[in-house]
Order: C-alpha cells, then sequence, then structure tokens
C-alpha cells in the first residue's frame, strides 16, 4: 500500500458552487415588492425608476409592477412601472 497519494489525485476534487447569476425577470414580468430581478458581479446593468441595489450588486424591484429594460447611451437600465 502507498503512504503518499498519486501525483493527480491530490489536484483534483475541488470545484466552487454555481453562482446563479443572471436574469430573474424578463421584459414585461409582472413583479412584487422584493423580487429579484437580476443577479450579477458589479453593475454592468443599473437600476432604473423603483429599482433597489444590494451590497452583492443585485437587483431587485421596490414597488409592484412591470419590468422594463431601456438602453441609453450604451447603458442599460431597468425599471419598474
Amino acid at each position: 500500500m502507498a503512504h503518499k497519494k498519486g501525483s493527480g489525485s491530490t489536484k483534483n476534487g475541488r470545484d466552487s458552487k454555481s453562482k446563479h447569476l443572471g436574469v430573474k425577470c424578463g421584459q414585461g414580468h409582472f413583479v412584487s415588492v422584493g423580487n429579484i430581478l437580476i443577479r450579477q458581479r458589479g453593475l454592468s446593468l443599473k437600476p432604473g425608476d423603483n429599482v433597489g441595489v444590494g451590497r452583492d450588486y443585485t437587483l431587485y424591484s421596490l414597488i409592484n409592477g412591470a419590468v422594463n429594460f431601456q438602453q441609453k447611451k450604451k447603458q442599460t437600465f431597468i425599471s419598474v412601472i
């Protein structure tokens, strides 16, 4: 029996859990207060009207309404109207 592990087996077996990032509610989707709209790393999509930002840059709804995406000067804003 070997007293040391093989060279390949010690380098394997580690992987991070998926973070489930991305758009959770699309254009025109009806949301209620506190619903998560987008999970993201950094502020690639900006908050618009009635949208809040969490400390991990998650965008969430502040009111009941429909989701609206807008392009302004190469920036995408997400609003709830």
